[in-house]
């Protein structure tokens, strides 16, 4: 499964925002770390604000692309219809527009 983000590196806290508009008619998840945009950090701090609020392993989450981009298309591996109810249940507060 995949998972669009926009990421907000160095900000105050880590947090889920919410739902964002794209910018190509879809939407994506708002992702706040505190790490800053340099050597992949903010891109690990990402991937494990992820791996801790849906519950799955660090190894089940990953960047499809995106690296140096604030969009970012982050795999989720794991059963189809399982993550579908997991990102239901754990993000069910932030499924709202932001």
């Amino acid at each position: 499964m995949r998972l669009q983000v926009r990421l907000s590196p160095k900000a105050s806290a880590e947090r889920i925002q919410g739902l964002v508009e794209d910018g190509a008619g879809g939407v994506a998840l708002k992702v706040a770390v505190t790490a800053p945009a340099e050597a992949g950090k903010a891109n690990a701090a990402l991937l494990a604000l992820l791996a801790r609020t849906l519950k799955l392993k660090r190894g089940d989450v990953s960047l499809a692309l995106g690296a140096t981009d604030r969009r970012k298309l982050v795999h989720l591996a794991g059963d189809p219809a399982a993550l579908a109810a997991q990102l239901e249940e754990r993000l069910g507060p932030w499924l709202k527009r932001a």
